[in-house]
């Protein structure tokens, strides 16, 4: 019974030691292996939860744990690729450091996260491995433009740190069953996500996340 409690700890371990991983090969600007890494980093943290429920095994030094990790992979991992983006354009050298405002807002969503109760179905702002995965994916895909234009990195960077600690409504992927009365959002998102991944494949995850976006602000208000 003790070792199964502990299990959902070492995967949330797991997505932790991925996300520094994904720090590791940003700072050194390969993008390619730092956005797989923190594509593991999203599934171990959705297996820890998945583990947790199945195993009943929540404890308080889990929870944060799980936001300690994440504060790693979803916050810092992003913020030095965004980081490593400017070192490599034609930005003023002080303004290189806005990437790291990434992770300052991921930690500060995060602790919204954990004190707010009503974000046990839904979102209020833009999760954490949402904005890691655009970022990711973003470096994976268009770094070579990205770095051309740095002010669009900017202005995305701060755009989606204000979307963290926004109040806009973000659905979660969580199902309560399988019929469309109850997911329509659900349904209707990852219809959009099937379509972005048959055109642009490994290049559609950027793309994903802006689809989360809007489907969120655009259509989830009116089908809660």
């Amino acid at each position: 019974m003790t070792l199964r409690k502990h299990i959902p700890n070492f995967i949330t371990m797991l997505n932790l030691f991925s996300g520094s991983m994904a720090v590791y090969y940003a700072f050194n600007g390969n993008f390619t292996v730092s956005f797989f890494a923190i594509l593991i980093a999203g599934l171990f943290d959705f297996l820890d939860g998945l583990a947790a429920r199945a195993l009943k095994a929540y404890s308080p030094m889990g929870k944060e744990l799980d936001s300690l990790a994440d504060v790693i992979s979803f916050g810092l991992a992003p913020g030095v690729i965004v980081f490593s983006l400017f070192e490599q354009s034609q930005l003023s050298e002080w303004l290189k450091f806005a990437g790291f405002i990434i992770p300052v807002f991921s930690a500060l969503r995060l602790a919204k996260f954990n004190i707010d109760e009503n974000q046990s179905s839904s979102f209020i702002g833009l999760p954490t491995p949402a904005n890691a995965i655009f970022w990711a994916g973003m470096g994976h895909s268009f770094s070579g433009w990205l770095i051309e234009t740095p002010w669009v990195v900017l202005i995305l960077t701060l755009l989606l740190s204000g979307l963290l600690v926004s109040k806009l409504p973000m659905f979660s992927l969580k199902f309560k069953n399988l019929r469309w009365a109850d997911n329509k959002i659900q349904y209707i998102f990852l219809g959009g996500c099937i379509a972005l991944i048959s055109i642009f494949g490994l290049s559609a995850f950027a793309p994903i996340i802006g689809w989360y976006i809007l489907t969120s602000a655009g259509i989830y208000p009116f089908l809660k």
